[in-house]
């Protein structure tokens, strides 16, 4: 059961079932994840070994060659003889036959190379050149003018051992086969002089042919952390396209969601507000009397009911519908000179006789003489209506509504609704000033409302480029603040001469 709820979701989120889709990013998530599981003996792991091996081979191609010519020159000064003219260009043409190869191997894709192949014929072309100094190593020179020939052959092995574990410790085996023959022949031929510089130098190399292996050998596992270190990087990056894949995809499904909801309201609003607004005709005649009286008195609290159940039905109606158009970007503000405390005075007017009926008081608390603000009437009336009817609703009879207008510390101009009724907890303010949200104790104190008030008054005083700030204690009840900017805020106009005025009208 778990499995099928984790499958519907995800369908909704990325569609498996059409194959183009994130096709891109699929594969790479499959071969990073092979990488991560790879190890020693895995065809892949291999290939991106050899490919480590070649680099290196290409970066420090120059390094061997230099030391065989320096050797050459040497050896030729000190009168070894042809022999040692005749062994630098052959080693140099092996060293020079596996930089080529190395060249080939780098250039070629990782999933064409034959890992077996490829070891195998590196491990060739270094046993070759460890055949060349093989005889570099079995030598002689008996006019030379260097006393200690074989001291110098055994430094210039050791050398060459040094660099080859540096430069071929990607590639298994690589050293063994490069000196063990070349170890072995000095060593028989120190046996063969029985000297003791000879023999100590014969020692020597073959104590540090394992010690050099040994050097390859961890040399070799860094680069074995380099490629997992890699892979888990390419995983990272996989893994971020991926949800980037599965955010855009999310992201565009919700874009149309919102837009067919948006398109759905739109075209519904006229054929759902049409019959409501009969239903509200009807039943305000049918309550009124206005075609004659009824008989029965319940068919007239009835007609009531209907009315009332109606009114707040094409309320919840408008509200959703405004708040659709605002999410929509639909909202059009019809931006003029207003006076802020103007409208105020006039809402609270207007709900004077629903705050009567519960008697609650509103005490109107003004600063005069404010400037006009540049804002859409109809959305301020709204936001101090939304403001004042939460007011009353949550307030208990015989509660007090004080309702400010004035000056903000910045320059703007502010109003503000603040009642004494039940309050709202610290952690359910995020959840009232979502869109359907309500508060626990609020709704069971009060009648119940549609949550959307709130978000409403949130909507609009952003499109205004104000804010909107809601404190509240628990059983001290509840101040909303509704904010405009300094940048809403004009200065009196001069008042225009009668001519000038007759002049437009004209």
């Amino acid at each position: 059961m778990p499995s099928q709820r984790s499958t519907t979701a995800d369908k909704f989120i990325v569609d498996r079932r059409k194959p183009h889709r994130n096709s891109d990013v699929a594969r790479a998530v499959r071969k990073t994840r092979d990488r991560l599981s790879q190890q020693a003996g895995n065809p892949d792991f291999d290939r991106e070994l050899l490919k480590l091996h070649a680099r290196a081979m290409i970066g420090g191609a120059i390094i061997v060659p230099l030391l065989v010519l320096a050797t050459a020159a040497t050896g030729l000064f000190a009168g070894v003889g042809k022999a040692i003219g005749v062994w630098a260009p052959l080693i140099l043409i092996c060293y020079t036959i596996v930089v080529f190869m190395a060249r080939r191997v780098d250039r070629t894709e990782a999933a064409e190379l034959n890992p077996l192949q490829t070891h195998r014929d590196f491990l060739i072309g270094h046993f070759l050149c460890g055949l060349g100094w093989a005889w570099f190593a079995w030598l002689g020179c008996d006019a030379c003018q260097v006393d200690q020939f074989q001291l110098i052959k055994a430094v210039v092995l050791l050398l060459a051992m040094a660099a080859t574990a540096i430069t071929a410790s990607s590639l298994r085996g690589a050293l063994l086969a490069t000196f063990a023959v070349p170890v072995a022949a000095y060593a028989y031929a120190g046996a063969r002089q029985w000297m003791p510089v000879e023999l100590i130098m014969a020692g020597l190399l073959i104590v540090s042919l394992p010690f050099f292996a040994y050097v390859a050998r961890r040399l070799n596992r860094s680069s074995l952390m380099l490629l997992s270190f890699r892979s888990e990087k390419d995983a990272l990056i996989a893994e971020l396209d991926t949800a980037k894949s599965m955010s855009d995809e999310a992201r565009r499904r919700a874009e149309d969601a919102n837009l067919a909801k948006s398109r759905f309201l739109a075209s519904m609003s006229h054929e759902l507000r049409t019959p409501l607004n009969a239903i509200l005709g009807f039943s305000e005649v049918m309550a009124n009397e206005v075609l004659g009286p009824m008989s029965n008195p319940t068919y007239r609290d009835y007609a009531r009911d209907v009315h009332d159940s109606g009114q707040h039905l094409l309320d919840l109606i408008n509200e959703i519908l405004d708040l659709s158009r605002i999410e929509a970007g639909r909202y059009q503000l019809n931006e003029e000179p207003m006076m802020l405390l103007s409208v105020v005075e006039d809402c609270c007017h207007m709900m004077e006789l629903k705050a009567r009926n519960k008697d609650i008081r509103i005490v109107q608390d003004f600063e005069h003489a404010l400037p006009r603000l540049f804002a859409d009437e109809r959305a301020v009336r709204q936001i101090a209506l939304n403001l004042l009817s939460n007011a009353i609703k949550f307030t208990g009879t015989g509660g007090e509504i004080r309702v400010r207008v004035g000056w903000t510390a910045g320059g703007g101009q502010y109003f503000s609704v603040k009642d004494n009724g039940p309050g709202i907890p610290e952690d359910e303010i995020p959840v009232v000033l979502s869109a359907f949200g309500q508060g626990s104790i609020a709704i069971k104190s009060a009648e119940q409302g549609t949550g959307l008030g709130l978000p409403i008054v949130q909507s609009l005083l952003a499109m205004h480029g104000g804010e909107f700030e809601l404190h509240s204690k628990l059983r001290e009840g509840t101040e909303a603040i509704a904010i405009f900017p300094l940048s809403r805020v004009m200065e009196e106009l001069p008042a225009l001469p009668t001519r000038a005025v007759a002049a437009r009208r004209r």
